[in-house]
């Protein structure tokens, strides 16, 4: 097996991340389920976030083994890069088999958020919309001056705790990340995976313009364009899969 582990860690969850494929398997604490799975088990005290990645088919083994860092290690290096942005980090490790990578694991520690950025775009009635709105603008614009890219930055994946009337944000699944100077078409586009209806999306993206000192018109334009090509791409296949299309 391959680990790594924070240091403010090594002395209370060692002997669990050691164990945590046995902790995982016996767990029946699941909080999402899809092609990775996490629960939250609680080790010394400690409530983590586990999640256990798909088993990769034999040519990605062979990839993640000798050539790419394995998803799991991405989370945990990228976790650390951008510490301020998301759930602390707690480890990973990785089991192989034959020689090359067989599972894998990252731990962090659970983050109890109140709703995540869906429950806002989805509810009409949702309370202090346009307050969540302005504060989740607020939020990117302070990852893209950091230069970060979330490529998987979908409604599921911001999570948001309302403390005092403030709005605290952390982001979640960052194995797929991009650090670079973003340009003003890259900051647009990274709007497009929320799937927000385009009268949400004009008042996240004016606010988000006012606070780059960008035009806003331009702004929402551009926006509104990349968010309907993920839309039709999406949609694309799911007619082709026969699945149901979502506006």
């Amino acid at each position: 097996m391959k680990y790594l582990l924070n240091n403010n860690y090594q002395n209370s969850l060692k002997k669990c991340l050691f164990e945590i494929k046995h902790q995982f398997n016996n767990s029946t604490t699941t909080i999402h389920k899809a092609r990775n799975e996490l629960k939250i088990i609680n080790c010394s005290g400690i409530d983590i976030v586990v999640k256990s990645f798909k088993i990769p088919n034999i040519f990605k083994r062979f990839l993640y083994t000798f050539i790419n860092k394995s998803k799991a290690q991405k989370s945990y290096e990228y976790s650390l890069i951008i510490e301020e942005f998301t759930p602390e980090a707690i480890g990973y490790i990785e089991f192989y088999k034959n020689k090359m990578l067989y599972d894998s694991y990252f731990l962090s520690r659970n983050f109890t958020y109140d709703f995540t950025i869906r429950d806002a775009l989805l509810d009409d009635n949702f309370n202090d919309k346009e307050g969540v709105f302005h504060s989740f603008a607020e939020f990117t614009h302070s990852l893209h001056q950091k230069n970060i890219y979330h490529q998987d930055y979908s409604p599921g994946n911001i999570l948001i705790k309302k403390e005092n009337n403030i709005y605290t944000y952390k982001i979640v699944d960052i194995n797929r990340m991009k650090f670079k100077k973003l340009t003003a078409k890259d900051k647009l586009k990274n709007f497009s995976k929320l799937w927000a209806k385009d009268n949400d999306l004009k008042i996240i993206i004016s606010h988000y313009a006012k606070i780059s000192n960008i035009e806003i018109e331009e702004s929402i334009k551009i926006a509104l364009k990349y968010s309907k090509r993920h839309k039709n791409m999406k949609n694309m296949k799911k007619r082709f899969k026969g699945e149901r299309v979502v506006d």
